[in-house]
């Protein structure tokens, strides 16, 4: 994995475990396990980090709207 700066470094587990969540969901979690993260292709990490930043916008916009009720 490329080296990333977290920002929040309490925040480093938590998308450590959305990452694998997603990975899940798009049903690539078993090929990370044979083939490990090194050998995944540019486009199933790519796939992975797509829906994870969509996930993060949309935690955000929730979290956005009920800060202003």
């Amino acid at each position: 994995m490329a080296n990333r700066q977290v920002l929040n470094p309490n925040a480093g587990r938590a998308l450590d475990r959305l990452k694998y969540e997603v990975a899940s969901e798009l049903g690539l979690d078993d090929d990370i396990q044979q083939r490990g993260w090194e050998n995944m292709t540019t486009r199933e990490v790519g796939k992975i980090g797509g829906n994870m930043v969509r996930k993060m916008i949309s935690f955000a916009e929730a979290e956005m709207a009920k800060r202003s009720k």
